[in-house]
């Protein structure tokens, strides 16, 4: 009986203890460095090069050079279209983050979707990481004109018109002095190579810093 009563009588204390740990962990996670979150196909993830050279990675280095306390998230998936970033937008808005930086539509384009569907996919996008309190930071792509003049056109203006529209900060053409330069890219001529992505994270960058905080 007395062994039952001092069980008894530990249980509530064990109780109280397990629910101060899971308070103060909440609390630590609160604590931590607000997440930019770069949301995107290869050209995010990265592919053809290390992850330290993608520009998240490089990103990350640069931020904290210069003093921001941010965590970079990668949530890059190569291949991705504006559809599969609608299926995955929720998923990965678990991170919490304070700013989204959206590359998406190349895939789009490469494929020759429609156009209406990617500007649909795309304000769905915006309007989630909205809705739960992020900034946006939109980038804008371009396409060569393999699909027709009228088609790479309305794909370059898809952009414009959603940042307006949503009234978001947007960078105009994410691969800005890099696209198309044999030393900057990979052999397809689209993905960066290392000192590709130094480039496109100065770009990224130049957006990005009106947005950030100390």
């Amino acid at each position: 009986m007395n062994h039952c009563g001092k069980v008894r009588r530990f249980l509530p204390n064990l109780f109280s203890g397990f629910l101060f740990w899971v308070i103060l962990m909440n609390a630590s996670y609160g604590l931590g460095e607000p997440v930019i979150l770069a949301f995107g196909d290869s050209l995010t993830a990265g592919f053809g090069v290390d992850s330290r050279e993608s520009y998240p990675g490089r990103l990350q280095r640069l931020l904290n050079d210069k003093g921001y306390r941010y965590k970079v998230v990668n949530a890059g998936v190569s291949g991705d279209t504006t559809a599969g970033g609608v299926r995955r937008i929720e998923w990965v808005l678990k991170h919490e983050p304070e700013i989204v930086i959206i590359e998406l539509g190349a895939n789009d384009g490469l494929r020759g979707l429609p156009i209406d569907e990617m500007r649909k996919n795309l304000g769905l996008i915006i309007e989630v990481c909205k809705k739960k309190g992020a900034q946006v930071l939109l980038a804008g792509m371009e396409i060569t004109p393999n699909l027709g003049a009228e088609y790479s056109r309305e794909f370059k203006e898809s952009f414009s018109l959603l940042a307006k529209k949503y009234q978001v900060t947007f960078l105009p053409f994410f691969l800005k002095d890099v696209a198309a330069r044999p030393e900057l890219t990979q052999p397809d001529g689209v993905h960066p190579l290392a000192n590709g992505y130094a480039i496109v994270t100065q770009t990224v960058f130049k957006y990005l810093e009106p947005m950030l905080k100390k």
